[in-house]
């Protein structure tokens, strides 16, 4: 991997090959090597770049690189439609609670901390970011899931489960744990169907995986997925 000397300051970048822009993005995250995005150039051009914004990286490595204990700051990354996203945190100490907003490509952080932002703040901020987001996108899939399937369900809520994701109660209530956000939605969708089969099935039983087949095929590497991230307590 290529390597610029800015003073004291060692640059490490990685080229990541983008045809589609017309010009050069540097992203600088957090134990990470500089990554730089655009047309293709040759290591040389890339080194120009680099050089160009050498003063600004040096500035932001410096930012996202620093010791942190048990904090949420600029370069740390949240999972959100099963991609990890580049957070920054900016100082907004008028607020008494963090608001945390989404571009498409980022998070931004408003944190009343100041630049970092504690664990437990951070996971009050998500809870509220991940409610509204599930009434955006997880309920209308739920109305789509019915309609294709024919299964019904009486309601739907959201509910912070300790350890599982979703449940469907006797009297076929829904309930989903809001992170449920953080999944791909392909594995949002397995979700859905899982809990709407047990609608007709309770237990996972031979009949309700031969359901959850019916419906949703390739629910298998979903299921793998849904084991593999778990949910904090």
């Amino acid at each position: 991997m290529p390597v610029y000397q800015y003073g004291a300051t060692m640059i490490e970048w990685q080229f990541q090959k983008r045809p589609e822009l017309k010009r050069h993005y540097v992203t600088v995250e957090r134990n990470r090597p500089v990554l730089l995005r655009g047309p293709a150039v040759s290591e040389q051009e890339q080194q120009k770049l680099i050089r160009y914004r050498a003063r600004w990286i040096k500035l932001k490595l410096e930012e996202v690189n620093q010791p942190v204990k048990d904090e949420f700051v600029t370069g740390s990354r949240l999972l959100y439609r099963g991609k990890s996203w580049y957070c920054q945190v900016e100082p907004a100490l008028e607020l008494k609670k963090p608001i945390i907003s989404f571009n498409h490509s980022k998070f931004f952080i408003q944190s009343p901390e100041g630049r970092s932002l504690s664990k437990k703040a951070l996971r009050e901020a998500r809870d509220v970011f991940f409610r509204q987001k599930a009434k955006d996108k997880l309920i209308p899939r739920i109305r789509h899931w019915q309609r294709q399937t024919g299964l019904e369900a009486v309601a739907t809520r959201l509910h912070r489960f300790p350890r599982r994701w979703a449940s469907c109660a006797e009297q076929n209530i829904l309930e989903f744990h809001p992170r449920c956000m953080e999944f791909s939605p392909a594995v949002l969708d397995y979700v859905i169907v899982h809990e709407l089969c047990h609608t007709v099935e309770k237990s996972h039983n031979q009949a309700f995986w031969k359901l959850v087949a019916l419906h949703y095929p390739d629910w298998e590497r979903c299921h793998a997925e849904v084991e593999r991230l778990g949910v904090e307590v």
